[in-house]
């Protein structure tokens, strides 16, 4: 893909602030950007444009951002509400699989890009953001630390009534982020089909099953 330098958002801005009297709107900064994204981006093997597109949740989630307010309460309770519906639930009723295969899933960075093939499994990458196993000391701080992650829950048996609750919140998080925060930066893994049911069954043993070493 092309890369974006800082030269070539000079254009664009004198446009934006030559166009406008005033300071542009966080709706014409979110279609700028929009645009400039997708005239320095092209298609190449599986990346394809069509990740550029934005969804109705992107979009004022963008503009929110922009402005530097928070989203409308009616908006994200809408967003949210949405955004369950989509969450689909494991077919064979098993929410956890096996954690070693959740941990090497949460290593990898792997897949969605153009040098990766259409059908291959992706990884997780979610050391890119959390701290999960404390024997892993290379990891991303942009989100919560996700060790002790059942342990700290009260998960002993995922079986059990107070054990289900936590369990089905995971999944749904997991699953699509903004079914609980509109405007979560986590990936939607299960949504947007980054891992597929088996895998995040994988993650899900790895944050809660108690024999995994992030509860130990």
């Amino acid at each position: 893909m092309k890369q974006i330098h800082s030269l070539a958002l000079l254009p664009l801005t004198v446009l934006v602030l030559s166009a406008c009297s005033s300071a542009p709107s966080p709706a014409d900064v979110n279609k700028a950007t929009a645009d400039l994204l997708k005239n320095s981006f092209q298609a190449r093997g599986i990346a394809t444009l069509d990740r550029l597109n934005q969804d109705q949740a992107n979009a004022e989630c963008a503009v929110a951002d922009a402005s530097g307010k928070p989203l409308d309460e009616k908006m994200s309770k809408a967003i949210e509400e949405a955004s369950m519906k989509t969450v689909k639930w494991p077919t064979d009723g098993k929410f956890l699989g096996d954690w070693k295969e959740g941990e090497k899933i949460a290593q990898s960075g792997r897949g969605l890009t153009w040098t990766d093939k259409a059908g291959e499994a992706n990884g997780g990458n979610c050391y890119n953001c959390h701290m999960i196993s404390k024997e892993e000391i290379s990891f991303g701080t942009l989100g919560p630390s996700l060790y002790n992650y059942g342990k700290l829950r009260g998960v002993t048996d995922p079986a059990s009534a107070g054990g289900k609750a936590i369990v089905e919140y995971t999944w749904g998080k997991l699953w699509n982020a903004r079914a609980y925060n509109a405007c979560s930066q986590m990936p939607r893994v299960g949504h947007m089909a980054i891992l597929n049911q088996k895998q995040i069954q994988d993650v899900m043993a790895l944050l809660l099953d108690p024999a995994s070493p992030v509860n130990k």
